[in-house]
């Protein structure tokens, strides 16, 4: 890594090694890289403590910290991770690591430029969730096949909206579609009954870490 690289700063609410609850990495050991910050303020956001505060931390002291955790899958979210622009050469020097990389990103800041080893993990923001007039929909030319756009559900009319999405933008054919229900909101059995009887070609998941650990910050 070259120096003016590894001096680069970001500000980092937390680095922690957990299970990956959700997106096609679920189930594997990861280390999660939280990120402080974010431009976005959804009803139901379940990371509000990452919008202030954090330590800057150098890009190399970040590496070590993964590295220390010795495993092989890396997470990057927030916050809105994008919303540092340092975030960018925090995901290429993951990957120049040998890490299998993902981010976690909002949907609402441009991903063009995110290295294209990373697997980008992007919401399309619902109606209840209050932002849903920041989706940048230019985002969805830059996905790939490996990458995924997911829909977190409050209820019926989220489910509508997305369906809706799922069919204007032919997303299937773009990206992994995945349908969560927000924690404790939306019933999981109503949103799998719904996906079954409209034979949607996305995949329902569930935020393994919270049945775990329910809303345990660090986990």
């Amino acid at each position: 890594m070259g120096e003016v690289a590894a001096a680069q700063e970001l500000r980092i609410t937390e680095i922690f090694l957990s299970i990956q609850g959700e997106s096609a990495s679920v189930g594997w050991p990861t280390v999660f890289v939280r990120l402080t910050g974010c431009p976005l303020r959804c009803v139901y956001c379940d990371t509000t403590y990452s919008f202030t505060g954090g330590e800057l931390m150098t890009l190399e002291a970040i590496l070590d910290q993964v590295e220390a955790h010795g495993v092989s899958h890396v997470c990057v979210t927030g916050g809105e991770p994008l919303a540092q622009p340092e975030c960018l050469d925090l995901l290429t020097a993951l990957c120049d690591q040998g890490y299998q990389v993902s981010l976690e990103t909002s949907g609402a800041l441009d991903i063009s430029r995110v290295d294209p080893r990373v697997m980008t993990v992007m919401d399309l923001k619902t109606p209840s969730s209050g932002e849903a007039h920041r989706n940048l929909l230019s985002n969805l030319a830059h996905l790939k096949p490996t990458d995924q756009i997911k829909f977190v559900l409050a209820g019926r009319e989220d489910y509508d909206w997305a369906v809706d999405q799922l069919r204007q933008h032919d997303l299937a054919s773009k990206a992994q579609v995945l349908f969560s229900p927000v924690f404790k909101d939306q019933s999981p059995a109503d949103l799998a009954e719904w996906i079954l009887h409209d034979k949607l070609p996305v995949r329902m998941q569930l935020q393994l870490h919270k049945l775990l650990w329910g809303e345990a910050r660090g986990r």
